[in-house]
């Protein structure tokens, strides 16, 4: 059974910075495509950044160059590592797994989410 758990979300003011992480059980984040993705209330779900299970990592226009995802495979965890963060980027973020080595569309499993709150 596969099990993501994201932690980290916090309330910071812009231009702060904040790590989130996705603690896996039941699969192998180092050998897949996992993504993190972000949901405010009445706004389509934004996949903001993506790592296939080749390493190659992918970003949506608006984090690039602000937002860095990682892996630390010993740990079996996905990270999101947010700098010069705007009121924006306030949602509820989470991280998904699609159980394949390519990124498409969809995913296979995702978790609840944990929530970012930038004021200005």
């Amino acid at each position: 059974q596969v099990q993501l758990v994201e932690s980290g979300g916090d309330s910071v003011q812009a231009g702060g910075s904040l790590t989130l992480s996705c603690a896996a059980s039941g699969v192998t984040v180092s050998t897949i495509c996992m993504d993190w993705f972000r949901q405010v209330p009445g706004k389509e779900r934004e996949r903001v950044a993506s790592v296939d299970g080749f390493g190659t990592t992918s970003y949506s226009d608006s984090v690039q160059g602000r937002f860095t995802i990682r892996r630390d495979n010993a740990k079996n965890t996905l990270y999101l590592q947010m700098n010069t963060l705007k009121p924006e980027d306030s949602a509820l973020y989470y991280c998904a797994a699609t159980f394949s080595r390519y990124c498409g569309p969809r995913f296979n499993s995702r978790g609840q989410g944990t929530q970012v709150t930038v004021s200005s």
